[in-house]
């Protein structure tokens, strides 16, 4: 199946979107739907090299402003270097994270406005937004726990943020959601993973089968 659709995964840290998108690739390469899975900030070689100075535990200085800059530059290398060429050969795109994030964590939680960061993402892709995001909708604390009880979750400068931080993210995503209500899926992340999987597949065999 070729199919020219963009989908995105977001949600707050610990929410098991990351997990849930390999199940996801697991499915469609069973079903023989060809995708491309890749992510943010990263997903490409010089788009991952500004996500390392992005999440860089060291790097506390950073400032609000320049983060925001760093997110919107990955996001336009790996926008030109992946995301773009797929649909344009009418591929199923599958990216865990993408413009919502910054929405959330730049626009509200660091408060530089939605439409400000906004403005400097449509530069960054063109326009281009996703044809269906799914929000793994948890508890911002539960997901904090999730990510300290993991052995293989690597600790990240945003993952040190104070507990404040987070539940404005989650706010954040709650209006953006409102926002652009059409193209937005929410998902109980709350659910055990099994459950949570399976509201995921069913969504996205919807939509392509529209």
């Amino acid at each position: 199946m070729d199919k020219r659709l963009f989908i995105t995964f977001e949600g707050p840290d610990g929410s098991g979107k990351t997990t849930i998108i390999k199940m996801v690739a697991k499915y469609l390469k069973n079903n023989n739907i060809d995708f491309v899975l890749t992510r943010e900030p990263g997903g490409s070689l010089i788009a991952e090299q500004i996500r390392n100075i992005i999440l860089n535990p060291n790097n506390l200085e950073l400032s609000s402003t320049t983060e925001a800059l760093l997110y919107a530059a990955s996001r336009a290398q790996h926008f030109n270097e992946v995301i773009e060429p797929a649909l344009m050969n009418n591929k199923l795109v599958l990216c865990d994270r993408f413009i919502d994030s910054s929405l959330a964590y730049q626009g509200v939680a660091r408060g530089l406005g939605i439409d400000e960061v906004m403005e400097i993402n449509r530069f960054a892709i063109k326009d281009v937004l996703p044809d269906l995001t799914i929000f793994f909708d948890l508890d911002p604390i539960i997901g904090l726990n999730r990510i300290n009880n993991s052995e293989f979750r690597e600790i990240n400068r945003l993952d040190l943020e104070e507990k404040a931080f987070h539940y404005q993210v989650y706010e954040g995503y709650l209006k953006i959601v409102k926002m652009y209500q059409k193209r937005f899926k929410v998902v109980d992340a709350h659910k055990p993973i099994e459950e949570v999987y399976n509201n995921v597949i069913n969504i996205i065999m919807e939509q392509l089968n529209r």
